[in-house]
């Protein structure tokens, strides 16, 4: 299962694991991949993403704060580094009256590729995901 989600690139629903894990070991369960992403999820290995459609992926994670986005068309995702929220949490604060100790933000949109004209590249590149790490600076 480790070896499965490292060579992931970009975001991955269960499903897709699920089917992928299934060509290398058939007798395997969506029950032993849905623990292993928990356990992942746990040990901060991979992050949980909330799709805006309501299903759920998830995307792996090297940086120890960040946040994400995530191309709605091909799924390819960026860490994006080094946003300074201290305003607007603090602004949540003050209007709330809560205590902000974590926080978490997905954004999506659509990436370079995809917003190319479809003559230029023939095809969102859905089969060619790839990471990238982004500094907001």
């Amino acid at each position: 299962m480790s070896a499965l989600v490292a060579a992931r690139g970009g975001c991955f629903t269960p499903a897709e694991l699920v089917r992928e894990a299934k060509t290398k070991e058939p007798r395997i369960g969506r029950a032993t991949i849905f623990r292993a992403l928990d356990l992942f999820t746990r040990l901060k290995i991979v992050e949980r993403l909330e799709l805006p459609d309501g299903r759920h992926a998830y995307v792996t994670c090297e940086s120890p704060h960040h946040h994400h986005l995530v191309c709605a068309r091909c799924g390819l995702t960026a860490e994006v580094k080094e946003v300074d929220l201290s305003g607007a949490l603090a602004g949540f604060a003050r209007q709330t009256g809560y205590r902000v100790d974590l926080h978490r933000l997905e954004l999506f949109g659509v990436c370079r590729a995809c917003q190319l004209p479809a003559t230029v590249i023939g095809k969102a590149p859905s089969a060619n995901k790839q990471r990238q790490g982004v500094s907001a600076s």
